[in-house]
């Protein structure tokens, strides 16, 4: 699957609003880490590296919502598929 640089920006704010749809805050933070899904004070939060590409970001939003489990909502076959994929290339 070839992604331009805008859809990837794109990608972004789709896979936002579904960590939001299942109860996940995300933000993306400066630091020497990877980032990925974590609970912090019963909080469920995706932790993203602002410093990382478009890809990695829609890598590191992918893994965490397959780890939070999109399998019960429904979502675009365009957008199950970014994120099967983007989660198997980690």
């Amino acid at each position: 699957m070839k992604i331009k640089e805008k859809e990837f920006e794109e990608l972004i704010q789709e896979l936002k609003s579904v960590a939001m749809q299942l109860g996940a805050e995300v933000r993306f933070e400066k630091g020497d880490f990877k980032g990925g899904y974590c609970i912090l004070k019963d909080n469920k939060v995706i932790v993203v590296n602002k410093l990382a590409s478009l890809q990695r970001k829609v890598i590191i939003l992918s893994m965490a919502l397959k780890e939070l489990g999109v399998d019960e909502i429904y979502l675009t076959p365009r957008l199950r598929d970014v994120i099967d994929e983007m989660a198997e290339t980690a």
